[in-house]
């Protein structure tokens, strides 16, 4: 019989991830068991057109009715990783939940950031790539590019932080008001979320963490750009200006 009431519910946005999503919910189910804490993985697919569906639905169901983790898969039909990853957020039935790439499931991350919101000592914790301590062995230009997307957000919106996009875990009680409340998807989701909690003053942690390239990206950086900054712009105005 399936586990009624997930203690951890893992959101995990994909993307055309046919290469490695089977290994690497295999993969994170193992490392899972040695936590001990009964969970669901969430695959929030968003528009793939290879067989990322397919195998996310078999997936769901091998493991729909495990005792300890169950994986559920959701379908947008439409490539947009921010709507894709609210959903999953609105869908998740866990007290605490953790946003998770595909290419990272770090449970390192997830252990830490969960004794942190057990302790209270934190609402939100975020697994920053640009903090002190942190390892990016990702490509220089993709480095970069995080730092300079990480200094607009500081300039245009007052950003506290050194990262908003990749690992997240909060409690959900605490945050899934400000998720309803974000009103930007795509790329930008991430932020606004992660922007909106400082500005409400949830209580938020950074932790460093590393980040590694283990494919290419699913979208090219540079065709990403002029999208992005168009979602910084109207993001600016829902936050600034809207409210």
């Amino acid at each position: 019989m399936a586990v009624a009431d997930p203690r951890i519910s893992i959101v995990i946005p994909i993307y055309n991830e046919e290469a490695i999503l089977h290994s690497a919910v295999i993969d994170l189910r193992d490392r899972l068991a040695e936590t001990g804490w009964t969970y669901e993985i969430i695959l929030a697919e968003n528009g793939s057109k290879d067989k990322t569906v397919e195998i996310a639905e078999q997936l769901a169901e091998r493991f729909a009715n495990d005792e300890v983790g169950v994986v559920r898969a959701m379908s947008l039909g439409e490539p947009n990783y921010g709507k894709a990853l609210r959903q999953g957020i609105l869908l998740a039935r866990g007290e605490f939940v953790i946003c998770e790439e595909i290419d990272l499931c770090d449970a390192d991350f997830h252990k830490r950031a969960i004794d942190l919101l057990e302790r209270q000592e934190a609402d939100l914790v975020i697994g920053s790539k640009l903090a002190v301590g942190a390892e990016d062995d990702r490509p220089m230009i993709r480095h970069v590019a995080s730092m300079a997307y990480s200094g607009l957000l500081k300039v245009l919106l007052g950003f506290r932080g050194t990262d908003t996009h990749g690992l997240k875990a909060f409690r959900r009680d605490a945050l899934v008001d400000t998720a309803r409340a974000c009103v930007i998807d795509k790329d930008v989701f991430a932020s606004e979320f992660v922007i909106r909690a400082d500005r409400a003053r949830i209580s938020t942690r950074e932790i460093p963490v590393r980040v590694m390239e283990k494919r290419p990206p699913s979208i090219n950086l540079f065709k990403r750009v002029p999208n992005v900054l168009k979602s910084i712009i109207k993001l600016t105005y829902a936050i600034r200006i809207a409210g």
